[in-house]
């Protein structure tokens, strides 16, 4: 009885799920434990264990993989609780970091916040200057060797860093993707100092061209490797401890994962590794649902998280910011803000009403837990419009208090809106609604895609409370709730369905057409490196597959667009074929039309995704048939809809609710780790796995006006 694990972070909550090949499922819910996270991974592995009523020491034991989305890395870059790194680069060079390529100022805002240039800055150096030294070297575009490497100044260099107390070294030279031999000859310097010291380079963490990018992102990658090395190493001679015998396994923001002993290594590549799981749970679900194209929403305790799957496979970038700094790495595309269910609701200087960012977290996390949180948050909305069931929180193991939300809105919302309590909290509920359904648009639509070819799935523990509203809104298809097994840990059930993913990238840029043979050569090469990694992870694969993809651009231009290459050896027509889907890809992000193939095409990054599949992977059982029609398990007074108020609403028990029974709404339906809400107009029917799927009626029962005016004067204020 082999069991596979996923655990995934939080900021809120620390979410898992098990099963074995047999179908026994478990899924655990626990609080977070910020600072030492790894506290809050043993509870929930011990939850687990409860729930399969079985010691865990055998559940370790009989453990064959546990897959880990983690908050280390990208905790460390937000906090700046990051290692202190000395920087080597090219003489002459050791500014790039700090003039950002023109971009430092605007990276990763909004067109708002761009436009109010003076209010914008720099974000703080990465690297502060006397830490970085210039060392005499030069290596051309075509990867010869023009100057020399000065070794006895990389020693002084280094000898230098490590008098000052740094903990780890980056290198980063000019055009050391073409030819690594100098970054190379640098560790082994480096080491010869300090032989545990860890160094990364740009050559092997992002061979991809443009320096500034290159040398962030291999900087931050020397920032989080040792911090995210000192936190697995404990944690798994925990579970080793423990009784387990099966693998330790980091997912990436890629998709896949990647062993815990690699990991630290790539540690940049983990920076999406919570944001991942749910997309890779909707890619698993849509394969067995056959459901195609998928809006992935997942609403936790702390953020909104938006990702696509089309066509049966995650949507990536090529590049992401981080605190304004752009990172090349490859990434599943998530699109994150902070509305989650701990989001605050606040009143600003304006008097207009705001939910988020900020957010309660899990500590002392909303009003209504009782746990010291005196700011009113979305959950606390929830539970005063009715939609929570105060007694059913986290299947009935934590209560909450409704008197505290009640004052606490009354207090920081209501009073200085001049509306009533109940209002107040509709007028929350109607923001967080509009605001997750406007990012999921803009996801979409700025994807080239029509969000009514989409099917929407809603996870979290929040977001079935939510997505009927959001996705009406966005004009989805269908809503699917995973609300069997996986419920309100989805993500954990896709980090436990993961494969092991591991990328490599390579920069020659050269004008199209290139020849097939050196085409051919390039990915080859990339496939043996990734074959090679693939045998370190000392894990047994099922099958392993390579997809390959190129980056193409029109001369002259800056962006590029990632287009699909097929696997063997390419011919002419093969590489006329990139050069069409380029053009097909191009005009779908950009418009009929927009292309202009007379400016000619260059190729400039390949790229190749080695996909280990392991030999277990969870499936999912068929949900039990219904019998005869579904019986409410009570009525409360729940709003659910501001043009209609509060109104009687059935509350069914899910674990009452068999395949193929039908609701329709307004109604709510209560499991053990979430709550599903159904607006007037949604219908839902439980589907083979025991999801609810939900549709809507048509326009003509679209919504009416606010219940009240006050409230009316509210959402007219509201801002996103």
């Amino acid at each position: 009885m082999a069991y596979v694990i996923g655990i995934d972070i939080g900021g809120t909550f620390t979410d898992a799920f098990a099963a074995d090949q047999h179908g026994r499922l478990a899924a655990a819910k626990t609080p977070s434990t910020p600072p030492n996270f790894a506290e809050g991974f043993l509870n929930a592995i011990d939850e687990l264990a409860r729930e399969l009523e079985i010691p865990v020491s055998q559940l370790l034991g009989e453990t064959d993989y546990i897959v880990h989305g983690t908050t280390s890395t990208l905790n460390s870059l937000v906090t700046g609780d990051v290692a202190r790194v000395g920087f080597l680069t090219t003489r002459g060079h050791a500014d790039s970091i700090s003039i950002m390529n023109l971009e430092g100022r605007y990276a990763g805002l909004d067109s708002e916040e761009i436009q109010h240039m003076a209010r914008t800055a720099k974000p703080p150096a990465l690297v502060p200057r006397h830490l970085i030294k210039e060392i005499n070297e030069r290596i051309d575009y075509k990867g010869a060797v023009v100057v020399a490497l000065d070794e006895d100044g990389v020693r002084q260099a280094v000898r230098e860093l490590l008098a000052d107390g740094v903990e780890a070294i980056a290198v980063s030279l000019l055009w050391s993707f073409r030819n690594s031999a100098h970054e190379q000859r640098i560790r082994e310097l480096i080491h010869a100092e300090a032989p545990e010291l860890y160094v990364a380079l740009s050559s092997e963490v992002s061979p991809r061209i443009r320096e500034y990018s290159r040398s962030v992102t291999t900087i931050m990658n020397t920032q989080v490797g040792p911090r995210l090395a000192n936190y697995l190493r404990p944690l798994e001679a925990t579970l080793r401890k423990r009784g387990l015998v099966g693998s330790l396994l980091v997912m990436q923001g890629s998709g896949g994962c990647v062993s815990a002993a690699d990991a630290p290594a790539h540690a940049v590549t983990t920076i999406g590794s919570v944001l991942s799981g749910g997309v890779v749970g909707c890619t698993r679900m849509a394969e067995a649902l056959q459901s195609g194209n998928v809006i992935s929403t997942d609403m936790g305790g702390t953020t909104f998280l938006v990702g696509l799957v089309v066509d049966g496979a995650p949507v990536r970038t090529s590049s992401t910011v981080l605190n304004q700094y752009t990172i090349s790495t490859p990434m599943v595309d998530v699109h994150t803000i902070g509305a989650g269910g701990g989001a605050i609701a606040w009143v600003d200087p304006g008097g207009n009403l705001r939910v988020g960012p900020r957010s309660a977290g899990a500590r002392p996390g909303p009003a209504c837990y009782g746990d010291g949180g005196i700011e009113p948050t979305v959950t606390d909305a929830d539970l005063v419009l009715g939609i929570i069931n105060p007694d059913n929180f986290l299947g009935g193991r934590k209560k909450l208090d409704v008197a505290l939300a009640r004052k606490t809105i009354a207090e920081r919302l209501a009073k200085p809106l001049g509306m009533s309590v109940d209002d107040a909290a509709a007028a929350v509920y109607e923001i967080q609604n509009a605001q997750t359904a406007d990012l999921v648009r803009k996801v979409v639509v700025n994807s080239g895609q029509d969000p009514r070819d989409f099917s929407l799935y809603a996870f979290g523990g929040a977001g079935p409370m939510h997505c009927a509203s959001y996705a009406r809104d966005l004009g989805a298809r269908q809503v699917i709730v995973p609300i069997g097994a996986t419920a309100a840990v989805f993500s954990a059930y896709g980090l436990a369905t993961s494969d092991i993913v591991l990328t490599a990238e390579r920069s020659q840029p050269a004008a199209m057409p290139v020849d097939p043979a050196r085409v051919t050569e390039v990915f080859e090469s990339l496939e043996t490196e990734l074959a090679t990694r693939l045998a370190e992870q000392g894990l047994a694969f099922q099958t392993v597959h390579y997809e390959r993809e190129a980056d193409l651009r029109y001369t002259m231009q800056l962006a590029e667009v990632s287009t699909s290459v097929p696997n063997g050896v390419l011919d002419a027509a093969a590489v006329a074929g990139m050069e069409a889907e380029f053009e097909r890809r191009y005009e779908e992000l950009y418009g009929e039309g927009t292309g202009f193939p007379d400016a000619g095409l260059q190729l400039i990054t390949y790229r190749v995704r080695a996909i280990g599949t392991l030999a277990v992977r969870p499936e999912l059982p068929d949900h039990l048939p219904g019998d005869g029609e579904p019986v409410p398990s009570g009525i409360r007074n729940v709003l659910l809809d501001i043009t209609v108020g509060a109104q009687p609403t059935a509350v069914y028990d899910y674990r009452a609710l068999g395949a193929g029974h039908s609701i329709s709404g307004p109604a709510i339906v209560e499991a053990p780790t979430t709550t599903v809400a159904l607006p007037p107009g949604t219908h839902g029917v439980v589907d083979r796995l025991g999801n609810l799927v939900l549709t809507f009626a048509p326009a003509e029962s679209a919504r009416l006006a606010p219940a009240s005016p006050e409230m009316a004067v509210a959402l007219e204020k509201e801002t996103f």
